[in-house]
């Protein structure tokens, strides 16, 4: 069956009442989760596993993926009135588009913002349909060896571009591996690091984790920080629509968005950071109207916002066809599958088709959804910047305590969730990156699981790994990327001594 009569019965999961109801909280919950600074979508979703728990999988993944999409749609308000990105994918768009709402037109920033990230979002879908099965039919290849080396190489990338600095990349996915070790080892059934505690042999939940780094966490660091200088909201003026000036200088940084963002959002630690800066200094370069760049040029708005939402769609072919998370959301959602008994990667194309295909669907359909919510409501979703962050904050707790506790009815799961809570914010006072610590956690049982299925069939040869060409590359790759930055430091202390 191919691609598109795969998508035309996804269309007829995604467009049942109860998924089109689940669509629209998504992306309504998405929006204003993009729009209040600090609150991205990994610590939304975080939020919401404990309390989607008891839901039908087919549902809450189209939940989790509209709100994946709404809060990258939602951050441009707040980068463009408020001059403060609710992403770190919006950071740019602030650069043109706040100096375009001081100008009076912050209402045509918000357009092309909604308009490029419809465009970007809709042909990064169509990229989605069309190259998942490609991804499939690469990965039936892969063997243990394979799946093995590639985890080391996601552990490498994600450990080295997430954060400032690459010990603490390390010591947060450490981290993570070694609570991914708790409870007993499914081959010698010996308990590890259980520490005698009998609640522990059955490992920690993955939801608790992901609640207490992220979501309580946050709230700690919030809570600790001084109270931040009030930032001057600018009003939105003028028309939501677009003049044709701006459509004919909008059109193709939207295209050009798209492309440079749909491939880094597969890469391993790709993100939303890397395409929005190269976007927009390549809308720069090609602008007839340089000057304007700083001033509040509109292509400066278009091609970024374009990126960052491409980059989302191309999050999600690594991560259904490999099983492999490339983002701290990503890792957050592999989590959900695992919540719920699934593991994403080439099985699950074959074994939960209807999941799968109805999810690719819904994005096409709450793609249109978002659009209709962001140009016309506008006014609506600004006026949530106006709640209290105490009150925010001390509601995130709440949602925290209650869905952790709904999981196992459990007081030990409440007192563990206080302890990662604590370690979340110590991670984010040392500017350790949380994200490689979830992906260790994650990864790190399934990467034990291919080592000793690799090291069975090799017979204990752990030249196995270089001896299968792809895993070989994968290796290569890892060791470049470990090796290239100290060698091209040291070659520059050598033409450039201090």
């Amino acid at each position: 069956m191919s691609a598109l009569d795969q998508l035309l019965q996804g269309f007829s999961t995604a467009l049942t009442i109860t998924n089109l109801l689940w669509s629209l909280l998504g992306v309504t919950l998405g929006t204003v989760i993009g729009i209040l600074p600090g609150i991205g979508p990994a610590l939304t979703i975080a939020l919401l596993l404990p309390l989607t728990s008891k839901l039908d999988p087919t549902g809450a993944f189209i939940m989790f993926a509209g709100l994946y999409y709404g809060a990258m749609y939602g951050s441009s308000t707040t980068s463009i009135l408020l001059n403060t990105p609710g992403e770190s994918g919006s950071i740019i768009t602030a650069l043109e588009g706040n100096k375009m709402a001081k100008r009076g037109r912050g209402a045509a920033a918000l357009a092309t913002a909604a308009i490029g990230s419809f465009v970007a979002g809709t042909i990064g879908t169509v990229l989605l349909t069309f190259l998942a099965p490609v991804a499939i039919k690469v990965a039936l290849k892969f063997g243990p060896a394979e799946y093995f080396a590639l985890m080391v190489l996601a552990f490498v990338t994600v450990t080295g571009l997430l954060g400032e600095s690459r010990v603490r990349g390390l010591i947060s996915l450490f981290l993570g591996l070694a609570i991914g070790l708790i409870g007993i080892d499914t081959l010698t059934g010996q308990a590890r690091f259980a520490m005698g505690i009998p609640q522990l042999l059955d490992g920690v939940d993955i939801v608790v984790v992901a609640v207490g780094l992220f979501a309580v966490g946050e709230a700690f660091y919030i809570a600790s920080r001084p109270a931040l200088v009030a930032a001057t909201l600018e009003p939105v003026k003028g028309s939501l629509w677009m003049t044709a000036e701006d459509w004919r200088r909008s059109w193709l940084p939207w295209l050009r968005g798209t492309l440079l963002g749909f491939p880094f959002g597969a890469l391993p630690a790709g993100g939303t950071e890397i395409p929005t800066f190269l976007s927009y200094s390549l809308e720069k370069k090609l602008s007839k109207r340089p000057e304007e760049f700083g001033k509040g040029a509109i292509e400066g708005v278009a091609g970024p916002e374009a990126a960052n939402n491409a980059a989302v769609a191309g999050v999600l072919v690594p991560l259904l066809t490999l099983g492999l998370p490339t983002s701290a959301t990503a890792a957050i959602m592999l989590a959900a599958f695992q919540q719920y008994g699934l593991q994403p990667g080439p099985l699950l194309f074959s074994g939960e088709g209807k999941l799968v295909w109805g999810l690719i669907a819904s994005l096409y359909i709450g793609n249109v959804m978002l659009l209709v919510l962001n140009l016309p409501m506008v006014g609506v979703w600004v006026r949530l910047l106006s709640i209290p962050a105490p009150l925010l904050y001390a509601g995130i707790l709440l949602f925290s305590t209650l869905g952790v506790y709904s999981l196992n009815n459990s007081t030990f799961d409440l007192y563990l969730l206080l302890i990662l809570g604590i370690i979340g914010y110590l991670m984010r006072n040392f500017a350790i990156p949380v994200a490689p610590c979830i992906i260790g956690l994650i990864l790190g049982p399934l990467a034990e699981q291919q080592l000793r299925r690799a090291l069975t069939i090799s017979q204990g040869d752990f030249s196995v790994f270089l001896t299968h060409p792809i895993s070989l590359a994968f290796l290569l790759v890892a060791v470049a990327i470990i090796l290239l930055p100290l060698l091209m430091r040291r070659y520059w202390r050598v033409i450039v001594p201090q």
